[in-house]
């Protein structure tokens, strides 16, 4: 795989997570307590040897580049290296990226110069763990030009993706950008031939793409280079080279999430609890999840009542109730609380407070309230981001069942009636939400 060159998509302004990418990038978005979003794809790059990696990106990048800085160090016996290329203006392109295809394009003078055969183009956002190695294996003996990895789904989901169809040697002769009706039932495949059961291909009889290519390094640049209206690599890049080139359809068929809305992160995250056996687990000798290493000590709990959860490294718990949640680093829960089906995303530093997670009153500021959850409060089906300071005695449980709401001067939003706490908000004693 030392033939191979990585390029993983950091995508545009993420709105669709906002307001998690309010003040950082899609990929620095925290997952699962302790790791990033960015971890994923970069994680699977590593165990599948591929160690040149770039990562594009053009919002709110500090955050990410000093996460990447301190969790992929190579050796200098090494020419693998994991770097952010941000969007920048030049001369010969002053606009900023303009979609998945145009961000590689902008950096093609570096790509092309690389002595590689193939570039693996990866999203940013998604879930899943894969072995790239067999993908390109596959991509290198069907003599393809272009490799799409794709998915077997069902009709619930089928009309939220580009879908194809296949011939029977693989080969995509098909696309339809969410289709619907009629255009949906003309795009069912027999996806037996691509390695389900019959009664998994009854189940899932359209295939989809799952935004994860592989290109020869020729076939790519001409593609950019002869294309320069086209920005898109899945709505425009791709259907248009299927007329000309050989692109061949690569069958996933493991656990694989788009975890890009606030819903569908928020779901992901708190899967991970289920018992006993989640759709995608952690826990992997052969193909671990890397991230940085913080050197925290581990987390103490004080006749805590944790059921189905997860609790990440230097938290303090005092006698509360923990249920189907995740608890990222350095959290503080005092007594008396009710954390249930959340997403506490945990804290960036400790502040001044004792091994019981007592915060020391000063006479100066009476009313501080410390990062953390106060004393006596209630959160369900809710997102606290960072270093939120959330007082006693609160409620933060969508009493009103509301479904969209934008209250960002009081700290919060609620998107698909999922309360959204913002990174650094103060909630004042006695809120309810």
């Amino acid at each position: 795989m030392k033939r191979v060159l990585s390029i993983i998509l950091g995508g545009g302004a993420g709105t669709r997570l906002y307001p998690l990418t309010k003040v950082r990038a899609k990929p620095a978005v925290s997952l699962a307590g302790m790791y990033r979003l960015i971890d994923i794809p970069v994680s699977n790059c590593l165990n599948s040897d591929i160690l040149k990696i770039y990562v594009l990106t053009q919002f709110n990048s500090a955050s990410l580049n000093r996460h990447i800085s301190k969790a992929y160090n190579f050796s200098t016996f090494s020419d693998g290296f994991v770097e952010v290329l941000a969007a920048q203006q030049t001369p010969d392109s002053p606009s900023w990226f303009e979609g998945t295809a145009d961000a590689v394009r902008k950096y093609m003078w570096m790509f092309e110069e690389a002595d590689i055969d193939e570039f693996i183009i990866l999203s940013g956002d998604h879930l899943y763990r894969m072995d790239y190695s067999d993908y390109v294996r596959k991509h290198r003996e069907s003599g393809a030009d272009v490799t799409l990895s794709v998915v077997p789904i069902g009709y619930k989901t089928a009309s939220s993706f580009g879908l194809m169809k296949v011939d029977d040697n693989n080969r995509i002769v098909e696309f339809a950008e969410k289709p619907k009706g009629d255009e949906l039932e003309a795009m069912k495949v027999d996806t037996t031939a691509m390695g389900l059961s019959a009664e998994e291909a009854a189940d899932k009889p359209f295939i989809a793409s799952m935004g994860i290519y592989v290109f020869k390094k020729q076939v790519l640049m001409d593609l950019l280079k002869n294309n320069p209206e086209q920005t898109d690599f899945g709505k425009e890049i791709i259907p248009g080279a299927a007329k000309d080139y050989n692109v061949q359809a690569y069958l996933f068929n493991g656990y694989w999430e788009d975890i890009g809305t606030i819903e569908a992160f928020y779901n992901a995250n708190l899967a991970l609890t289920d018992q006993p056996n989640p759709a995608f687990s952690f826990y992997s000798e052969d193909a671990p999840i890397y991230t940085r290493s913080r050197y925290l000590p581990p987390s103490k709990i004080e006749d805590c009542h944790v059921t189905e959860s997860i609790i990440s490294e230097g938290c303090i718990l005092k006698k509360c109730r923990i249920h189907n949640s995740v608890i990222g680093l350095r959290q503080r829960i005092h007594a008396n609380c009710e954390i249930d089906s959340a997403l506490l995303i945990g804290s960036d530093y400790y502040e001044k407070m004792d091994e019981q997670g007592e915060f020391p009153v000063s006479p100066d500021n009476p009313n501080h309230i410390p990062i953390g959850i106060g004393e006596g409060s209630v959160i369900r089906r809710a997102i606290i981001d960072k270093n939120a300071r959330i007082g006693r005695n609160v409620q933060i449980i969508n009493k009103d069942n509301i479904d969209e709401v934008e209250r960002e001067a009081d700290g919060y939003y609620i998107r698909s009636g999922i309360v959204v706490v913002l990174k650094n908000a103060v909630i004042p004693d006695g809120t309810i939400i």
